[in-house]
């Protein structure tokens, strides 16, 4: 089955999103805007899209792995979560971690989306909640080696 998605361009150089590949779960996203992202810096990069997001989904922007290993530039808040309540330009909230200014280039693929299906979730209190072989055990709580 296929999820069909209204889109509409808000700029001539928008370009729609589309798969790479096939079968890849991504779809890419593509700036409009030439944006120089400083060192430790942060930028919301126009797409030029807007996207009437089905009732019970959610359209999250993910990093590029090529452009994280190679440049060290991902998305702030990845996955972002675009609600299907916003119908306003799809922007990518991009940060720079490397050392060097890096530049952002109008047409240039700058992050994926994936659509998902939201399950709606109603919080019953509880007295008691069941505990597990490993509790509270967090953050690091299983080491960083395995015991073998």
């Amino acid at each position: 089955m296929t999820l069909k998605v209204k889109i509409k361009k808000i700029s001539e150089d928008a370009i729609i999103p589309n798969y790479a590949h096939e079968d890849n779960a991504g779809m890419d996203l593509f700036s409009v805007k030439d944006v120089l992202i400083l060192p430790g810096h942060r930028a919301l990069i126009p797409t030029g899209i807007k996207v009437e997001i089905p009732k019970g989904y959610e359209m999250q922007i993910r990093s590029k792995s090529g452009l994280a290993l190679r440049e060290g530039i991902t998305v702030l808040n990845a996955p972002g979560t675009i609600d299907s309540s916003y119908t306003g330009e799809t922007g990518v909230i991009l940060i720079n971690h490397s050392s060097k200014p890096y530049k952002v280039e109008k047409g240039q693929k700058i992050a994926q989306i994936i659509f998902n299906k939201i399950e709606r979730v109603k919080f019953v209190e509880a007295d008691k909640i069941k505990t597990t072989k490993r509790g509270d055990g967090g953050f690091g709580s299983t080491g960083l080696r395995t015991n073998f």
